[in-house]
């Protein structure tokens, strides 16, 4: 199918996502169309081997390392683009996002398909991603002809996005690789972007029931949920635990599934108790916030 130009669901150690030929302008422009996705989101490309980096990117001497570090894994980097990749991919800038999967399926095919795949995570734009084949089949059933189960993903959060600049690293987006971990390399900073950034729309991993955060939460009428960091979930109609045992690792992992599970129950509204924005709580929280948005 993916040498055919059609897009195919695959897991990867963040979340599920719809894979197409980088390659191919009209293999790529399938996951815009079965996601609804806007064609100014950029793509990110998933590469077979790091021997492709610089054929699809201008890497400078501390996005090799930074590459050869971190990769295979959840860490995207921002490069200047080469030729090579179609101006869908990348969304008419010349920049593109690139990282390598650690998961041993999305490898294995990647590999066996010898060339870079684009995949965004595999659900309709904006709404939750999914971190289980189940949850693409609720997502992109009858859009897409295949779903590849690799089982749940490890993460459960979407990498770490971010922009390689000569001397210093922007975060785009926060992700499993965390700012104390970049920070051995260059100096970081966060602030506004000269390229747009996949999943950098302000609203964005949302539920349709209505979602807000607050540090202590409390029921607001008798169909309210709670997604929840330490509260007990009294007075709520259903509560989702991230982590009875306040592990952030754990929370992540269980977030996309958690508000998933809150979405589907029919219920007003979603109360999500904020985290501890230490190491990966600032992505958590990233991510609940743009759910909320």
């Amino acid at each position: 199918m993916l040498r055919g130009g059609l897009p195919v669901a695959l897991p990867t150690e963040t979340v599920y996502g719809l894979a197409a030929d980088a390659l191919s302008p009209e293999a790529s422009a399938h996951i815009f169309e079965a996601k609804e996705r806007p064609l100014s989101d950029p793509l990110i490309v998933h590469l077979p081997s790091i021997d492709w980096l610089s054929r699809i990117a201008v890497p400078s001497p501390l996005a090799i390392t930074l590459a050869e570090t971190f990769w295979p894994g959840p860490l995207t980097l921002v490069l200047p683009r080469q030729a090579s990749i179609p101006d869908i991919v990348t969304a008419g800038q010349d920049t593109v996002a690139i990282r390598m999967s650690a998961h041993p399926v999305f490898q294995e095919v990647v590999q066996t398909f010898g060339k870079p795949l684009a995949a965004p995570s595999a659900n309709r734009f904006g709404r939750i991603s999914p971190t289980s084949a189940a949850h693409v089949m609720s997502e992109l059933e009858g859009r897409i002809g295949l779903i590849l189960d690799g089982g749940p993903c490890i993460h459960g959060i979407e990498s770490t996005i971010i922009h390689v600049l000569e001397d210093r690293l922007q975060v785009l987006r926060p992700g499993p690789i965390t700012e104390a971990e970049l920070r051995a390399f260059a100096p970081v900073f966060y602030g506004p972007a000269g390229v747009t950034a996949p999943g950098g729309l302000k609203s964005h991993y949302a539920p349709r029931t209505k979602l807000v955060i607050e540090q202590k939460p409390r029921p607001r009428g008798p169909r309210t949920g709670l997604l929840s960091w330490s509260q007990s979930g009294e007075g709520f109609s259903q509560t989702e635990f991230l982590s009875r045992s306040n592990d952030l690792r754990e929370a992540a992992a269980n977030l996309y599934g958690s508000m998933r599970r809150l979405d589907e129950a029919g219920l007003d509204l979603i109360i999500a108790e904020g985290l501890p924005e230490s190491g990966i709580g600032a992505a958590i929280m990233e991510r609940l916030r743009k759910a909320a948005a």
